[in-house]
């Protein structure tokens, strides 16, 4: 009966994200029958060698890779994580509702686990931690895990009073089902390469700035964690990948300090405050920007 309940409650948990609360008792153990989705996307990959390849169905996935990431680092990672900028409450709505198609689970979810993640910093409570828990571990296993599954709420009290947050939030697997089969009615080609390839391209990227970015750069200022300043990775992730930076101003609505670093989403951000879309970015002030205490 108690093996039943697991299995329903794993299931339910496709639908339902309050369904499967922290765990935080559970460690490091991976609930494979809840993230079969996961794997499933993967394996649709393979499929592109079964319905080829046009033009159309590869910009289809370029525009949804980019409309998405933007999705994640502007409004998931710098407006819901950090309130690096002011706008709307429906404005507010709509980049969380894109952002939801990126399935990388609700606004809120994302944010609470990224405001504790800056609590606790390459430090034995940071779930996603590649000196503490190894590389795979931060860069997906921690996803995968039931001790992360549940939103952090105490850490988003700001936005848990907006209803359409929430609800989105519980149920952040509807708005990318709909996408789907949007996608899967138009055309099986553009369904794999516009869903699929994309969203796991996305997931990849993202992922990378747990794992990769607090390992592989240069470290401009000394934090009191890893995170590293890697030209690539920023190009990947729109900016995402001048990390140190991030950590030594999260605040912060750019994080490449400098002309010279490639920040895409800061771009975007500065065209959506043109257009009156948001407001009160940010800036990095002089001091901080300059600031030179250099990690030996």
């Amino acid at each position: 009966m108690e093996l039943t309940r697991a299995v329903a409650r794993s299931l339910w948990g496709w639908f339902d994200s309050s369904a499967t609360p922290n765990f935080a008792a559970e460690g490091k153990r991976i609930d494979w029958l809840r993230v079969t989705p996961f794997v499933a996307m993967h394996l649709a990959c393979l499929s592109v060698f079964w319905v080829g390849v046009s033009a159309t169905a590869l910009a289809v996935a370029a525009v949804l890779f980019a409309l998405r990431m933007f999705a994640i680092t502007g409004f998931y990672h710098r407006y819901f994580s950090h309130r690096a900028f002011r706008t709307s409450r429906a404005a507010q709505f709509v980049f969380a509702l894109l952002g939801t198609t990126a399935i990388q689970r609700g606004p809120l979810w994302w944010a609470s686990h990224h405001r504790h993640h800056h609590a606790h910093a390459d430090q034995p409570e940071d779930a996603h931690s590649a000196r503490r828990h190894g590389f795979l571990w931060s860069h997906a296993g921690w996803f995968l895990a039931p001790a992360s599954f549940g939103t952090r709420t105490e850490r988003v009290l700001d936005f848990t009073r907006f209803p359409e947050l929430r609800f989105l939030d519980r149920f952040d697997i509807v708005v990318p089902i709909l996408l789907g089969a949007m996608l899967f009615l138009i055309d099986l080609q553009v369904f794999v390469w516009g869903f699929c390839v994309s969203t796991v391209a996305l997931y990849h990227a993202t992922f990378t700035i747990n794992s990769l970015a607090h390992r592989f750069g240069s470290r401009r200022y000394a934090t009191r964690d890893d995170s590293r300043n890697n030209f690539w990775l920023a190009l990947v992730t729109f900016g995402e990948g001048w990390h140190n930076n991030h950590h030594h101003y999260p605040r912060a609505a750019r994080q490449g300090f400098y002309w010279w670093e490639i920040d895409l989403t800061w771009y975007g951000l500065r065209l959506l405050a043109a257009l009156g879309v948001i407001w009160d970015l940010r800036p990095v002030p002089a001091e901080v920007r300059d600031a030179r205490a250099l990690c030996k």
